[in-house]
């Protein structure tokens, strides 16, 4: 029996792309109700007489416009549309609960202790404004006011060097309080406002933390430092536009004209993962740490840097993070060799060279000492996790 062709019309340069047709995969396969097609180049929204070429019986979309919306019609075609901008009317709509994104923010900036906090949008863009909406009324039922900077969206994908873009926001940080936690609107945003701080000489996480939304995973791990990222539920809403799409072929009723998928969390990555401080000589010294922990420095090394004494530099480490910086170069350490050990099979030798350790037998010592198991234990453990 052959199976109704459906198209699929998803550029793969936006990030959330790929999880939301992996959840369109997951509800084909396990349903085994149509044979999709991939239009990556996003030919029916260049051509939407395109649509004729082939006998499309539905057509789910990230890219919506009003070309492609008339064409179904015409063609009775069943649309579904995924992209997170108002709906266009007798179209079912898949969006991001973008309110509940910026709730999920202010959490994450809250629990990492920020006093003050900032968000950066596009004033022109209905989700940038519900995320910073939601942002902002978090923020103010625990008494904290928030600043924002919108601006029009230019129209395009520019990069994070924009000139323009930069100077401006590296005005606006010079002009916040520090330490800030920052809420840029998406990915993108949040890499220029990393720029912007590079710019301005303020160090990211300690002085300025940066949180983007989507979880692009190129965008963000590749930024430094890493970009965290609040992720909306990406896969599932592919896995439910899929699940509308099959009721409208099968004869199914309508559905609502929108739906709100709830963001998944927070993806913490190192542009906000430190607790926010305000003395400037204990941020510079934990960046410093941060940096160059498994490159085997010592604490003198870390005094030197920071411009202070030893003994001044321990009493402000215990008395902001109740730690020594000792304890905190062996910390960034163990959290190097836990992550080698999860995601490399490298043999013990190398992951201790790669966390600055000289001697693979101290380290296995120290692993042990603080996590309670041995290297190998650990890495069992993981992997059988992870298989189940």
């Amino acid at each position: 029996m052959n199976r109704p062709q459906v198209l699929l019309v998803f550029l793969p340069r936006f990030g959330e792309s790929a999880h939301m047709l992996r959840g369109i995969a997951h509800y084909e396969r396990t349903h085994q109700v149509w044979a999709a097609y991939h239009d990556d180049q996003a030919r029916a929204l260049e051509d939407p007489t395109w649509l004729r070429s082939r006998p499309w019986r539905g057509v789910i979309t990230r890219h919506a416009s009003e070309g492609l919306v008339q064409a179904c019609a015409e063609l009775r075609i069943p649309l579904v549309d995924l992209d997170d901008t108002p709906t266009f009317w007798g179209v079912p709509k898949i969006r991001p609960d973008n309110r509940a994104i910026g709730h999920l923010a202010a959490e994450h900036l809250l629990e990492r202790g920020h006093r003050h906090f900032a968000y950066v949008g596009f004033s022109s863009e209905s989700y940038s404004n519900e995320r910073g909406d939601g942002f902002a009324e978090s923020l103010a039922l625990v008494g904290h006011a928030c600043t924002r900077l919108e601006i029009p969206y230019p129209g395009d994908n520019r990069p994070v060097w924009d000139p323009p873009q930069i100077e401006q926001l590296t005005t606006w940080l010079r002009g916040l309080p520090k330490p800030v936690g920052i809420l840029a609107c998406m990915d993108l945003r949040a890499q220029q406002v990393l720029s912007a701080a590079s710019e301005a000489g303020f160090l990211v996480p300690e002085e300025v933390a940066i949180l983007g939304v989507n979880n692009d995973l190129n965008r963000c791990e590749l930024s430094f430092p890493p970009l965290s990222s609040v992720a909306p539920n990406s896969f599932q809403s592919g896995y439910r536009a899929a699940e509308i799409l099959a009721q409208a072929l099968a004869g199914g009723g309508g559905t609502a004209a929108i739906e709100r998928v709830e963001p998944t969390g927070v993806v913490t990555r190192r542009s906000t993962d430190v607790l926010a401080i305000a003395d400037r000589v204990v941020a510079s010294a934990l960046g410093f740490i941060r940096e160059r922990a498994c490159q085997n420095i010592s604490v003198d090394d870390v005094v030197r840097h920071s411009h202070t004494s030893r003994s001044q530099l321990e009493r402000k480490f215990r008395h902001f993070l109740g730690r020594t910086p000792q304890a905190e170069i062996r910390r960034i350490q163990v959290a190097t060799i836990r992550t080698l050990l999860q995601e490399t099979d490298f043999p013990l030798k190398k992951i201790a060279a790669l966390s600055g350790f000289e001697h693979v037998e101290y380290m296995c010592v120290l692993f042990k000492r603080v996590t309670g198991q041995s290297p190998g234990a650990y890495r069992r453990l993981q992997a059988t996790g992870n298989s189940q």
